[in-house]
């Protein structure tokens, strides 16, 4: 974050207490008039001393959970006339001018329903925070815009902190990229089930849906919006019946394809259910999935890193254990020697290893040089051993193991 932060506001210093937050008679919303102007002009003044015209935009959101079909219609968020319907170009990345950024400066102070952070990394940025207080950071002092905020009526005032919530992105763990390992993973599971259901998200509570098979995956995976958060969820279910009838008690988000194709989403509670009956007349397939918290089981989740392969988007999507996985077999490699426990000796001669939480495979052939009718005949369950690893396959989450090759090779030592 740049060095010089200032943190801007309306309030006179008398109107608030001792940790800044605003006391006085005044509502602390937008008037729609000259402070608002104000504002912006302030912005703009130390966007000017540092020299910038451009700013990118981060972490994106509109109010409340928008889900988009074919031709989507979002009303609410303040963006209409910045940004098409389907808000294409309002992405984590999305470079704008410093005019469009000022409206966006301007939907935020309104609290129209939506939200960012503008910056040029390194450089500058905008945050606008709760009660009409504007974080602005430069790498530069910036006297004379600090002067003009002055004129303007405002209050600019150093600060250590660019906004009370900045940090709240930097969660602990690693976040899966959506890489071409990630895509692996996604082809293996179609063409193990025909088809999955991805669930892509470039702007916080809204989401567009696709259904991939081997003939649409590519072509989706190349409309997709820049860093977009993706989710892949089993594939929908035909019997939308059996899918009504099963709803849970509380609450559910309810995805749908239509008799167009088109997929949507919404959130209901108990009390919608009736309703939401109704609206599935002619629906060709649906699945009703957890809205919330560890009872929201994806099959695995990723976020799309830019072009040169760097992973910039600043938000996280939820671990799944498919993401779990990836994570301990990224630190695997073929030839390392790993020690792990028997955990199962099934009858068609494949060993089961636990090598730190995740089941690795010894096939029958690896387990000795010499013949071997059956592994229990070498290995007994809850035995710790020391195998070399054979292979890695991100795609398969398969991690091969070979005990022999810990071991001299007999007929190399007869050879010899």
């Amino acid at each position: 974050m740049p060095s010089f932060v200032h943190r801007i506001t309306k309030y006179d210093p008398a109107d608030r207490d001792e940790d800044g937050s605003y006391i006085g008679a005044e509502e602390p919303v937008s008037d729609h008039g000259p402070v608002e102007a104000a504002y912006l002009r302030a912005v703009a003044a130390f966007a000017e001393d540092t020299g910038v015209d451009r700013l990118t935009v981060r972490g994106p959101g509109i109010s409340g959970s928008v889900h988009f079909g074919p031709a989507p219609t979002v009303d609410g968020h303040g963006l209409a006339g910045l940004f098409p319907p389907d808000l294409s170009g309002f992405h984590d990345g999305a470079e704008v001018p410093l005019a469009v950024a000022l409206e966006l400066v301007r939907v935020m102070l309104r609290g129209s329903g939506a939200w960012c952070r503008l910056e040029v990394e390194g450089r500058f940025a905008v945050h606008v925070d709760w009660d009409q207080y504007v974080y602005v950071s430069s790498d530069r002092p910036c006297a004379g815009a600090v002067a003009r905020t002055r004129a303007l009526g405002l209050f600019p005032e150093r600060t250590d902190s660019f906004s009370p919530d900045e940090d709240e992105d930097d969660e602990p763990g690693v976040q899966r990229p959506a890489d071409e390992d990630f895509w692996d993973r996604v082809r293996w599971l179609v063409a193990t089930w025909h088809a999955v259901v991805l669930e892509e998200g470039f702007v916080h509570n809204t989401a567009r849906w696709h259904r991939l098979t081997r003939d649409t995956l590519d072509p989706v995976r190349a409309r997709l919006a820049p860093r977009s958060r993706l989710t892949v969820w089993p594939d929908l279910s035909t019997d939308v019946a059996a899918v009504l009838a099963a709803l849970p008690p509380d609450s559910v988000e309810f995805v749908w394809e239509d008799e167009d194709g088109a997929i949507t989403s919404t959130e209901a509670d108990a009390c919608d259910y009736p309703a939401l009956a109704s609206r599935m007349a002619g629906a060709r397939a649906a699945a009703a999935l957890a809205p919330y918290g560890d009872e929201r089981r994806a099959l695995l989740a990723g976020v799309l890193p830019d072009g040169d392969g760097v992973l910039r988007a600043r938000w996280r999507t939820p671990a799944t254990p498919s993401d779990l996985n990836w994570a301990f077999l990224k630190t695997l490699r073929r030839g390392q020697i790993c020690t792990g426990t028997v955990v199962a000796m099934p009858d068609f001669g494949v060993t089961f290893v636990d090598i730190g939480g995740f089941t690795a495979m010894i096939n029958l052939p690896e387990l000795s040089w010499h013949r071997v009718e059956h592994p229990r005949d070498l290995l007994d369950i809850g035995q710790e051993v020391s195998a070399e690893i054979l292979d890695v396959d991100l795609s398969r989450e398969r991690v091969s193991l070979s005990l022999k090759r810990l071991r001299p090779d007999p007929s190399r030592q007869f050879l010899e």
